[in-house]
């Protein structure tokens, strides 16, 4: 039989801290950089996310307790059928869906107000490892999107390898953004791009 040993163990020192899981971005980026340095590989972090049924107030709850502003849609069996964000969520769209349908907020769900599978576009992987960040900045204004996710093909099957997201480009060119206002987001962000030219 094997011997089994217990292990030495210490008292904690003072001001000690939790080891920060490495998602492989760098805390500072250039608008020149590549824009791989902003893109969350969701080989490296798993993806946040929900079923279609689940209420709008659950998935507003996980995505706060997640610190995500988006969520995958899946179905049940775990392919993408769309996406979900805070601003679906939280902005006009489930008032105008209570009022269209004779519903109370609590009864509209994820289904309601998701960017459904056939409306996403996607960058290619390919194309992203040519970019720069700047690139994905005006990429994402010009779509006037928040998100964009980037596909790669592998063994003849799409997969989503990684997602852009303004407010963590906006982190990692140290701009403080209001993540409610995305017009004011492109613009400071532009002002940066410009700045830096």
């Amino acid at each position: 039989m094997k011997a089994f040993r217990a292990l030495k163990h210490y008292r904690l020192p003072p001001g000690s801290r939790l080891c920060l899981m490495d998602d492989g971005l760098p805390l500072k980026v250039l608008p020149e950089d590549p824009a791989i340095h902003c893109m969350t590989d969701l080989y490296r972090v798993p993806a946040v996310t929900t079923k279609a049924s689940v209420s709008i107030e659950h998935a507003l709850q996980h995505m706060i307790h997640t610190g995500v502003r988006m969520l995958f849609v899946l179905d049940d069996a775990d392919i993408l059928i769309g996406l979900v964000t805070a601003r679906d969520i939280t902005g006009e769209k489930p008032i105008r869906i209570a009022a269209e349908k004779g519903m109370t907020r609590n009864e509209i769900s994820v289904q309601d107000v998701m960017i459904g599978q056939h409306q996403i576009d996607v960058l290619d992987l390919s194309e992203v490892e040519r970019s720069m960040v700047g690139d994905i900045v005006l990429t994402l204004r010009d779509a006037g999107r928040q998100h964009a996710l980037v596909r790669e093909n592998r063994m003849q099957q799409t997969e989503i390898r990684g997602v852009f997201s303004i407010s963590q480009i906006a982190r990692q060119l140290d701009l403080e953004l209001s993540v409610s206002d995305a017009v004011q987001s492109f613009s400071e962000l532009e002002h940066i791009l410009l700045r830096d030219d």
